[in-house]
């Protein structure tokens, strides 16, 4: 089984062939393609799977998902916050 969970789009660098940016999960920050996402700004959500960005995600929906992990064991509690 996969998963892809959200994360929050701290900055975009668009120098490259590809859309990247950096991309915060429990305050622990990725470089993740965000190429195959369409308009997405820095403080929105994304949904990521395998270091890429598939979709964008309601923040209230985003923080909602985050918080059933983290009461999963999934997430530390700072994810949340």
């Amino acid at each position: 089984m996969c998963l892809a969970i959200p994360g929050k789009v701290l900055d975009i660098d668009r120098d490259g062939s590809l859309k990247m940016g950096t991309v915060s999960f429990a305050g622990v920050e990725k470089k993740i393609c965000l190429e195959w996402v369409e308009d997405v700004q820095p403080g929105e959500y994304v949904i990521v799977h395998v270091g890429f960005a598939i979709s964008k995600m309601d923040e209230m929906e985003a923080l909602e998902t985050l918080k059933l992990l983290e009461e999963m064991g999934d997430l530390p509690e700072s994810c949340t916050e």
